[in-house]
């Protein structure tokens, strides 16, 4: 096959040549130019607005691409398109003979060199030209000369096989240029058989031309250059997004190898992305060792520290650990060795995520010096990247600074100085890969401040208008964040509809797909424990403890659930034991400090539910403490309402009252539903508290009865968004009880029916 030359990309000289012939109106220039140079330039400068990329055809441009952009375009000849003029172009190489003047004409369209034109002013040959030209240096030149050189280097066998593609390629026009021109004979694949001359010259056609007279309608084929732009096109959208090879570009690619096409090296590369990305570990091993051995033969060793950076990703993937960690310690040795900053970076870049990713793996690390702690690792990462000038890994070097004051429950400020340095860097130096990274962390940081609203804003503002910008674990975070806010705010419905909802090319990587199912068992156990389904809740979670978390927070979740179904089951022992064992290996592994106040504070709501108030007094007041100091605004809430709730066990009505009042505005601003509604619960019952101290039948007594009765229907209202089941039998029984001491027997008595109609109906969905 042509290691360059295609038929297309004649088509596309026969456009330009048409461009130079000064037809082309004002008004058609600009889409005309706009056209054709999204063929020729790079493409990572086009990929995005080339119009056979939208269409899935690159690199090769079908004749339909060129009808849809000239025949809207009138020519400077009345009467005729700009595709009437192109089809002209097209039928006028009726030969290999012409096919070959054609290419000598191009000559024609190119400016002359500096030594052309001294020669023709010294021979007084100075005329001005009848035609456009194009600069040498031009994209047009460039390509113009290009493609002049490559058809001269061409076999005879080469260049027939051109003609006889190029004919393929324009014969779904016959019927338009038959119409416009009803001139041409019987044969429209080489003039020299229009009349025959010579005897047998009707045999001689048959055998030249047998494929198309037969009708056999094979495909134009693809240049080497043409499938090698194709292949670098699939291996950067694979690393740069995460997503797989779509099916059809494998079956494309699968017919590239069965057509005995010169396949290149980095086609195996391609092979080892997808195989890595639906987790096929043996074919992917493979095909990253032929890669390899393939740059190797041709080329020295500096590949060879990107073929283990690439072997520890795969390794890490995979769960092997100390294999990935040995092969990214030799990854950081050869590119010291080589002088490779770029890949010295971002190995030690991973390695530091990866030490923050499972600390009890990657303890041996620390131990061997090649980070050191977290703060030197990010200080020396920081001046290698500002000294190598890599913008995006500086970006991202700030942001992880961010993110581990935020683990460490350090200033809020300082995180956000960190987050506002990044985006400003990333302005200044047009970095783009690390701007759903800033909106992630920075959504984060309002969600720990209990501002929901801003939080949930960042996060639309990701999905709707920097998704070009973020990969696809990105996106699929995002995505989940998004659904989990719906489920807090009681939309469950809506969140599994948004889980559904999400890109399939997303999960087709095998990765992906796990996180995703894992995260969708998490949402059906949380409702499934709101409805007080306990069987339904057992079953979720044996089916999430079957699988490995894909990191810390999935695996935090999942513990935090399996204590509320030991808490539901009332088997309180069990669920300290869990308890106990976690914050142990927590505190081990130096986790975010956000798990460790929610595990102290599931803590202290067991102790208060087992009657052990006094410790649990203790524990919930270290927990909103810690959470004061290192401004987790929810989690302070949610300390302070089992704090209160313990008070309320300790007969402080007053105290409680007052405490919950005082933060029952930030409360309901987190948008969490089970957050107010057992907030304004234990408000009811402080105020039923106060009023069991006061006397019988006193005015301050019912005014407190009443305020209880009051906050129970708004915490009613909370559960039933939330679509809590238990926590609305709770209230409804509550409720009763009071309107019974008020004396409101038909009011209490519609409150129980209400009461028994709820377990009806729980009880009958279960049985269904």
């Amino acid at each position: 096959m042509s290691r360059y030359l295609t038929a297309p990309k004649v088509g596309l000289l026969a456009l330009i040549s048409l461009y130079g012939d000064s037809v082309v109106p004002t008004a058609a220039i600009v889409p005309l130019l706009s056209f054709v140079v999204s063929f020729l330039l790079p493409l990572h400068a086009t990929a995005r607005g080339s119009p056979s990329c939208d269409k899935g055809n690159f690199p090769s441009n079908s004749i339909n691409d060129i009808q849809e952009a000239t025949i809207v375009h009138a020519s400077g000849i009345p009467g005729r398109t700009l595709w009437d003029l192109f089809l002209k172009k097209l039928w006028e190489i009726n030969s290999l003979d012409k096919l070959h003047v054609f290419f000598h004409s191009l000559s024609i369209l190119l400016l002359n060199s500096s030594e052309e034109a001294q020669k023709d002013a010294d021979d007084g040959n100075v005329s001005l030209p009848s035609r456009m030209r194009f600069s040498r240096n031009s994209p047009f030149g460039v390509f113009l000369r290009r493609a002049q050189l490559e058809f001269t280097r061409l076999q005879l066998h080469d260049s027939i096989t051109l003609w006889k593609s190029f004919i393929f390629y324009r014969n779904p026009t016959l019927s338009t240029w038959r119409r416009r021109n009803p001139g041409p004979g019987k044969s429209t694949y080489d003039v020299n058989l229009a009349e025959p001359r010579v005897d047998g010259q009707e045999h001689f056609g048959l055998i030249l031309y047998k494929d198309i007279m037969e009708a056999d309608h094979r495909q134009v084929g693809n240049s080497t250059e043409d499938i090698e732009k194709l292949l670098e096109f699939q291996r950067d959208r694979m690393q740069t997004t995460g997503i797989r090879v779509t099916e059809d570009m494998q079956r494309r690619l699968v017919e590239m190898t069965q057509a005995g096409t010169t396949v290149p090296a980095l086609f195996h590369y391609v092979n080892f992305l997808d195989a890595w990305k639906c987790g096929d570990y043996p074919s992917s091993f493979d095909n990253l060792h032929r890669f390899y051995d393939y740059t190797m033969h041709n080329q020295d060793r500096t590949f060879y520290q990107y073929a283990l950076l690439n072997l520890a990703m795969l390794q890490k993937d995979f769960g092997c650990l100390s294999e990935a960690i040995t092969a990214m310690n030799e990854t950081i040795s050869a590119a010291r060795e080589n002088k490779d900053l770029g890949c010295l970076n971002f190995s030690l870049s991973w390695l530091h995520h990866l030490s923050k990713a499972y600390p009890k793996e990657v303890n041996e690390i620390q131990k061997s010096g090649v980070l050191g702690n977290d703060r030197e690792a990010l200080v020396f990462m920081k001046a290698k990247a500002k000294e190598s000038g890599m913008w995006s890994l500086l970006s991202t070097t700030f942001l992880s600074e961010a993110r581990l004051g935020l683990l460490n429950g350090e200033s809020v400020s300082t995180a956000l100085e960190n987050i506002t340095k990044a985006s400003h860097l990333s302005l200044v130096k047009n970095v783009s890969s690390t701007v759903a990274s800033e909106l992630r962390i920075h959504s984060s940081v309002f969600s720990r401040l209990g501002i929901s609203c801003v939080a949930w804003s960042l996060e639309e503002l990701l999905l709707e208008c920097h998704f070009e910008h973020a990969s696809a674990e990105e996106m699929l975070h995002a995505v989940t964040k998004r659904a989990c806010a719906m489920a807090l705010k009681g939309r469950h419905d809506d969140a599994l509809a948004r889980m559904e909802s999400i890109d399939p090319g997303i999960l087709r990587t095998l990765k992906h797909r796990q996180y995703w199912r894992m995260y969708m068992g998490l949402l059906k156990l949380q409702h499934a424990l709101y409805r007080d389904d306990l069987k339904s809740a057992e079953h979720f979670l044996s089916q999430l403890q079957a699988y490995p978390s894909p990191d810390r927070e999935m695996a935090f979740l999942i513990m935090v659930l399996e204590v509320k179904v030991q808490v539901r089951q009332q088997n309180y022992s069990n669920a300290i034991v869990l308890l106990e064992k976690h914050a142990k290996e927590l505190q081990a592994e130096e986790a975010d400090i956000l798990f460790q106040i929610s595990l102290m504070t599931l803590k202290a709501q067991i102790h208060d539910q087992a009657g052990i108030s006094q410790k649990a007094f203790s524990i919930a007041i270290r927990a909103a403490s810690l959470a004061y100091k290192a401004r987790l605004l929810p989690a302070l809430w949610q300390a302070l309402r089992v704090l209160c709730q313990v008070l309320n066990s300790l007969q402080e009505f007053d105290g409680a009252s007052k405490l919950l009042k005082a933060i029952m505005p930030q409360v309901l601003e987190c948008e969490d539903c089970e957050l107010a509604a057992t907030t304004l619960s234990a408000l009811a019952d402080a105020h039923m508290g106060i009023a069991g101290q006061m006397l019988d039948g006193s005015i301050k007594q019912k005014e407190h009865m009443m305020r209880g009765l009051g906050y129970l229907e708004m915490s009613f209202d909370e559960f039933s968004r939330g679509n809590n089941i238990r926590g609305q039998r709770d209230t409804l029984a509550k409720k009763a009880t009071i309107l019974h001491l008020n004396g409101d027997l038909v009011l209490a008595n519609d409150c129980a029916a209400r009461y028994l109609a709820i377990l009806k109906t729980t009880s009958d969905e279960m049985t269904t």
